[in-house]
């Protein structure tokens, strides 16, 4: 019974994944205007004023999809409090963090907070438990499954489980790279919006394309480490 209930909890993530991607289609489906995911940000479906008919599926994505990984969080220390008790797993606290802020940022309003600004720490503190959860499962779950196939390769085994790691990162890297370009080529651009695809803008230049790709990163390393029992 305790080997179905960690499998259950494990499984919660992918479905929290599918919520999460869920919400976010029926929210853009009922956004009141045009809604071009390439040059329109995520937060445009999440804010009642903006989006009145569809911000709640959103949330409620968002919250789903923080439940399932606080889920699959709790399995994974339990699982290692049965194999490992002695060991600190930096990465699984990292990630349960992360997901905590996230239901914090989606099921909890500003006026209860009493924060100035209290969603975007929120959000902000998400991102980066997910990130360092993230590399750092990721990096585990490779050295681990490379340990047992090529023990007499130690160097070569953390260069692959660094490169895959960080490759979890290459969106946010890109995206740094075109701001950059954005803000120095074209300053007179406003933030991103129709306004971009009206003028001729590549997508690959907006800040929104690289923030979506970047959950579609992090959705499928977060349901590869969780189906592989990282």
């Amino acid at each position: 019974m305790q080997a179905f209930w960690r499998h259950a909890m494990r499984a919660a993530a992918p479905l929290g994944v599918l919520a999460f991607w869920c919400g976010l289609f029926i929210a853009g489906e009922r956004y009141p205007a045009e809604y071009d995911w390439r040059y329109m940000t995520i937060s445009s479906l999440l804010y009642p004023d903006r989006n009145p008919a569809g911000y709640l599926w959103a949330w409620s994505g968002v919250a789903v999809c923080g439940l399932g990984g606080m889920c699959w969080v709790a399995a994974l220390f339990w699982n290692r409090k049965l194999s490992k008790p002695a060991e600190r797993p930096v990465g699984i606290w990292a990630m349960g963090l992360g997901y905590v802020c996230m239901v914090g940022c989606a099921l909890l309003p500003a006026r209860v907070l009493h924060i100035q600004r209290s969603h975007d720490i929120l959000a902000l503190s998400a991102f980066v438990g997910l990130c360092i959860g993230t590399m750092c499962l990721t990096y585990g779950a490779v050295d681990r499954a490379l340990r047992r196939r090529a023990a007499s390769l130690p160097g070569r085994r953390r260069i692959y489980a660094c490169g895959l790691a960080g490759a979890a990162l290459l969106p946010i890297v890109l995206v740094s790279i075109t701001q950059a370009y954005v803000t120095r080529a074209l300053p007179q651009l406003p933030w991103v919006g129709l306004e971009w695809r009206k003028q001729g803008i590549p997508a690959y230049l907006s800040f929104a394309f690289w923030e979506w790709m970047t959950c579609v990163v992090f959705s499928v390393y977060t349901s590869a480490l969780s189906i592989l029992g990282a």
